[in-house]
């Protein structure tokens, strides 16, 4: 199938800003873009880009004071498949883990390990490991938290999700990464297009959306435990340990968002 799918952001400064936005594909799906997904800006403004330890591309700017937009789209080609299964194996013992996914089983800034690893073992410690383990931990989360747009915040971490027992996407995201972390199992954030394909109406407005990558059986694998099912048309964007890392726009300075578009359109 072809996804038309893009972004707008309309912001409104006081003075000029440095940003770091983070709003491209992610390259391991640049072969299925039909076009590049340029970042435009208006006005428009120099743009200058690089990779972060991540391998994530981010582009940087000066936002002048006043209305600033920036937007990108493309449309990406895409199998149509749902999310794949992992095998039903048992996990990889840490020591036998190979050394790039050992960041992803520590402590980051909205997953904290440490507060959070008594109740990770009370929970699961009687599940099966590997991927039944994982999907437990899905069912919980999924089940555990009350979804509400109204009740986002940018800052809770993963024991406050845990304690508030409502959030959005990010916050279903960063308390089963947490609970995997603290089961010996890597488990990294990831942010991208998620739309609607495949699902029943009614239709929620355009978001990005938010799941995690976990390492079993010698491969990362999406698990999703806002949506909890298998879904067709999810297009990464970036990866990181949480959502500090992957930020779409990183602002060096105030800004106020008055406005802001998501489209994930599936096209003839």
């Amino acid at each position: 199938m072809r996804i038309q799918l893009g972004c707008r952001f309309q912001l409104h400064l006081e003075q000029p800003t440095p940003m770091i936005a983070l709003l491209n594909v992610h390259f391991s799906r640049a072969s299925d873009l039909e076009y590049p997904d340029r970042i435009v800006t208006n006005p428009a403004v120099p743009l200058t880009a690089y990779r972060d330890g991540f391998g994530n591309w981010c582009t940087r700017l000066l936002a002048p004071a006043g209305d600033f937009t920036i937007s990108t789209e493309t449309i990406v080609r895409d199998p149509g498949t749902c999310d794949l299964r992992p095998p039903q194996s048992a996990q990889t013992p840490v020591e036998s883990l190979p050394d790039d996914t050992l960041q992803y089983l520590l402590g980051s800034r909205y997953c904290e390990t440490d507060l959070m690893s008594p109740e990770a073992w009370r929970l699961f410690q009687n599940s099966p490991p590997g991927a039944a383990r994982v999907q437990a931990i899905c069912d919980f989360v999924h089940n555990h938290i009350r979804f509400d747009y109204l009740q986002a915040r940018a800052t809770r971490s993963a024991a406050q999700a845990y304690d508030e027992a409502r959030g959005v996407c990010r916050d279903y995201a960063h308390l089963a990464i947490t609970f995997c972390r603290c089961m010996n199992i890597p488990a990294r954030y990831c942010t991208g297009y998620l739309g609607d394909i495949g699902m029943p109406p009614p239709y929620a407005s355009g978001d990005f959306a938010a799941w995690m990558e976990v390492w079993l059986d010698g491969a990362w694998w999406v698990f999703d435990p806002r949506n909890n099912v298998p879904r067709i048309g999810r297009v990464l964007m970036a990866r990181g340990r949480d959502a500090a890392d992957v930020p779409l726009i990183h602002s060096f300075g105030s800004n106020v968002l008055t406005g802001f578009e998501v489209w994930t359109d599936q096209i003839v």
